[in-house]
Parts: structure tokens; C-alpha cells; sequence
């Protein structure tokens, strides 16, 4: 559910070490009736893969996903349900099953646990049962497998409680957040206004280059307030990160990026000199509009962050936007020539309130953008070397019949 390097290695080490502890429990301190020391070692080895870097080093790969789901089906409901039929549903695997289920429901999401359950428990009773020979009478009886489905019902409740509650929790934290950058509008009007009154006064009767220095000082000083209000708009729209607008039109690729680009407010003209924008083949989208313009502006604002973290004037072509065809889908790329991002964070950079930048930014950014490209059944993704630069690439699924 939340996953983490260390949580991954923290459940290897658990599992390496939990069998082989209850190995000797079960098979010598305890003696159990079918306690498998061959099953304890392979159960045992299960937990191996989750300590390997190359698993844990990107938590959102394939690799990852599909590793922990295994080794978690596999040593939870198929084992523990196994050795609940051939131990006959003794008093002790009778508790463990029901533990198990807490367990597993806790270390995943409710519904692929409960897909899991169902299947790991239906496989064993298969594998357990030999031809002719029926299960104890102690395995089936009905009073036990009341209290196993009174756990199960539990976990499957409780499970879907703590997803509600999460996400519950973090819709009342980013509307908490929308309502303050909306209250921000107000002085930051007040400061535009102070821009337009500097600019009246370098009208009269001031010497040419003071007027200059006057006239400059309220362009950036507007430039600023733009860009907050942007910043404002961002925040107001991670606010609704998990209630986005439903609202669909057909997207041009390429007009879009241009629009996004030339409204986007820069703070130098050296900053604006260093996008260059490519269409290689363009392409037509449905989504909404202004949350796919939010969404480019982000990456923008990112890539142009990244170029300034990396202490030197920004030239052309360090930030390059790219509109095209992959794989069957349009694409529209972000790259800069920035500090790039470390490794390790690359597979937690898409979730609420975690963010690269030091004292800086909210960490939900790119969980927007996220939710905007899914919503679409889009998908976003991103490559990069420290100190190299980074790339996000956005792939959207095409229109091929685009309205009027």
C-alpha cells in the first residue's frame, strides 16, 4: 500500500528469518503434525528477491510489482491454507489462518488480496486433497470455517476502511491547501497594482535611464505575480487531485505545447530563449484542456527548476519539448539538460507530498499530472541520470476521428 526500499527489504529479511524460525518451532519445539522443513526453506528463499537491488531499486516496475504480489501469494494464502488442510485445521494452523488473512490484507491493496485469497485458498484445498481420501473432519467443520469467514469479512472491511480513510485525509489536506493559494490572490492583486502605478510614474518627467530601471522593475515585479498566480492555479488544482472535472474536448498536440509555451510566464528572456519546441508528427487527444495546459506547465516549471539548480545560464535547447508517435500512441516529451534526479527517488516522484526540491515545492505536482494523464488512460513516465538531465514522456491514446 505504501510502498519503500526499506519496507521491501524489511519484508525479505522478515521472511527469510520468520520461516526459519517457525521451522524449528514447529518442527522440533512444537512438533506439528505436517510441519515440511524442504517448504520452510523454499518459503524461506521466497523472501531473497525482495532484499536484491535490482528489485527494489524501482518500486513502480514491472519487476517489483510483480515480485512482492508472488512472493506474498505464494508464501501467505496458498501456504498458509495449504498447511491448514493437511495439518487438518488444528488449533494452531486454525490461528494462523486467520492471522494470515490480517496480514496479507494489510500488506496490499483489498481487492488483490481478496482475488488472492480466493485463489490461494481454492488452489490448496485442490493440492491437499488426495483422490478418494477426504479432508478431517476438523478442516471442514463448519464452526471453523464460520470464524475464517467472519476474519476474512473483517479484513476485507478493514482493508477498504484505511483506503477510505487515506484518501479521505488527503482530500481535506489539498482542499486546505486550495483554500490558502486562493486567499493569496488578493495581496498579489494589490502587488500588480503597485506594477502599474510604478510604470504611471516612469511616465513624467524622469530621466531616461531611471525611467528604464522603473519600467524594468515593474515588468518583473508583474512577471512575479503572474507566475504566483500560476502557482496559485497549480495548487487549486492539485485541491482536486482526486475529484478532477470530467469535462472532454478533442486536443491538438502540438497546439497545445505552443500555447502552454507561449503564455508560460518566464523570468528572463534567456529563460524563454532556452525552450525550443519539435513536432515530429502531431497528433489529436481527448481530455480537458485546461488540465492538460496545467499539466505541461508543470513540467515546464520543473524542467526550468532543474535548470537553474544546475548553476548555469540556461541556453538554447537545454529544454526541449517534443510532440510525436510511439508505439501506437502520441507522445509529448519534457527534456532538460538540468541536474536530473537520483536514482532512488525516481520511483517515488509521482506520489502525494513527496518532492525532489529541498524546501521548496508541495510534492504534488507530478501526482497531478498523474491523475490527469490516467484519467485519460494515459500514461507518464520518466528517465534520467543525475546531473544529466531528465525527460518525462507523456503517452496518450489517439483520436482517430477528432470532432469539429
Amino acid at each position: 500500500m505504501h510502498p519503500s526500499r526499506a519496507r521491501l527489504q524489511w519484508l525479505g529479511a522478515f521472511t527469510v528469518l520468520g520461516h526459519l524460525t517457525f521451522a524449528w518451532i514447529w518442527g522440533y519445539l512444537i512438533p506439528q503434525p505436517f510441519e515440511n522443513v524442504g517448504l520452510r526453506l523454499f518459503n524461506a528463499g521466497l523472501g531473497i528477491p525482495l532484499l536484491l537491488p535490482v528489485v527494489h531499486r524501482d518500486l513502480s516496475s514491472r519487476l517489483a510489482v510483480w515480485t512482492f504480489s508472488g512472493v506474498c501469494w505464494l508464501q501467505l494464502p496458498l501456504f498458509f491454507s495449504w498447511m491448514y488442510w493437511m495439518n487438518g485445521g488444528n488449533s494452531v494452523w486454525f490461528s494462523s489462518m486467520a492471522c494470515m488473512l490480517v496480514i496479507y490484507y494489510h500488506l496490499t491493496d483489498w481487492r488483490l488480496a481478496t482475488l488472492g485469497a480466493l485463489a490461494g485458498t481454492g488452489l490448496s484445498y485442490l493440492l491437499a486433497t488426495p483422490p478418494a481420501q477426504p479432508l478431517p473432519d476438523t478442516a471442514t467443520g463448519l464452526d471453523q470455517l464460520v470464524v475464517l469467514a467472519f476474519a476474512w469479512v473483517s479484513s476485507i472491511m478493514l482493508g477498504a476502511s484505511s483506503a477510505n480513510l487515506r484518501r479521505t485525509r488527503l482530500i481535506n489536506a489539498l482542499s486546505t491547501m486550495g483554500v490558502m493559494a486562493h486567499e493569496l490572490r488578493t495581496p498579489l492583486a494589490t502587488v500588480n497594482l503597485m506594477g502599474d502605478v510604478l510604470r504611471n510614474l516612469a511616465q513624467h518627467d524622469l530621466p531616461d535611464n531611471k525611467r528604464k530601471k522603473i519600467e524594468e522593475l515593474s515588468t518583473r515585479l508583474q512577471n512575479l505575480v503572474r507566475s504566483m498566480n500560476r502557482q496559485i492555479d497549480t495548487q487549486i488544482s492539485n485541491a482536486q487531485l482526486l475529484r478532477l472535472p470530467k469535462e472532454r474536448s478533442t486536443i491538438q498536440a502540438a497546439e497545445l505545447v505552443h500555447e502552454v509555451v507561449a503564455g508560460y510566464p518566464y523570468r528572463s528572456s534567456r529563460e524563454r530563449d532556452c525552450v525550443q519546441v519539435h513536432v515530429q508528427h502531431d497528433f489529436c487527444f481527448v481530455g480537458s484542456r485546461p488540465l492538460f495546459a496545467q499539466l505541461l506547465a508543470n513540467l515546464v516549471k520543473n524542467a526550468l527548476h532543474s535548470l537553474a539548480s544546475a548553476g548555469t545560464a540556461p541556453q538554447p535547447g537545454d529544454l526541449r519539448i517534443q510532440v510525436g508517435l510511439h508505439h501506437g500512441k502520441g507522445r509529448i516529451s519534457v527534456a532538460d539538460q538540468g541536474v536530473g534526479i537520483p536514482h532512488e527517488k525516481q520511483s517515488r516522484i509521482f506520489e502525494p507530498f513527496y518532492s525532489t526540491q529541498s524546501g521548496a515545492g508541495s510534492g504534488l505536482g507530478l501526482t497531478f499530472c498523474k491523475n490527469v494523464v490516467e484519467t485519460v488512460n494515459g500514461q507518464i513516465s520518466v528517465h534520467s541520470e543525475p546531473a544529466e538531465g531528465a525527460t518525462f514522456m507523456v503517452d496518450l491514446p489517439l483520436e482517430t476521428h477528432p470532432s469539429p
